[in-house]
């Protein structure tokens, strides 16, 4: 595989714009719930391939980001629970930033 360098014009940084709206307490939860469990299912996926190549290989950082990202889905959870008691609705502003690394 060729390895090229980026010229001085060429972009190191995307932005792409997930999520931007507003929503009721069932979208929100819908849309934070499927962002993070998709988030949460790749690094699954990540860790039953390291175990498949190797029993005995450590996992300590991905389920120590798994157990992160099933915590912020409980706070998010209550959090659109409580807000929503109050009779609010939600505003969710998501950007996926990617930069390259030199």
């Amino acid at each position: 595989m060729e390895t090229k360098e980026l010229s001085k014009a060429q972009k190191t940084e995307q932005k792409i714009q997930l999520v931007k709206g507003e929503f009721t307490r069932s979208e929100a939860s819908f849309v934070v719930n499927a962002l993070l469990d998709e988030k949460i299912n790749f690094h699954k996926i990540q860790r039953l391939q390291i175990w498949e190549g190797d029993h005995g290989r450590e996992t300590n950082q991905l389920d120590g980001r798994i157990a992160e990202l099933e915590e912020e889905k409980r706070i998010a959870k209550a959090f659109i629970k409580e807000a929503s008691n109050l009779g609010h609705t939600f505003k969710i502003n998501g950007t996926l930033e990617i930069t390259i690394n030199s």
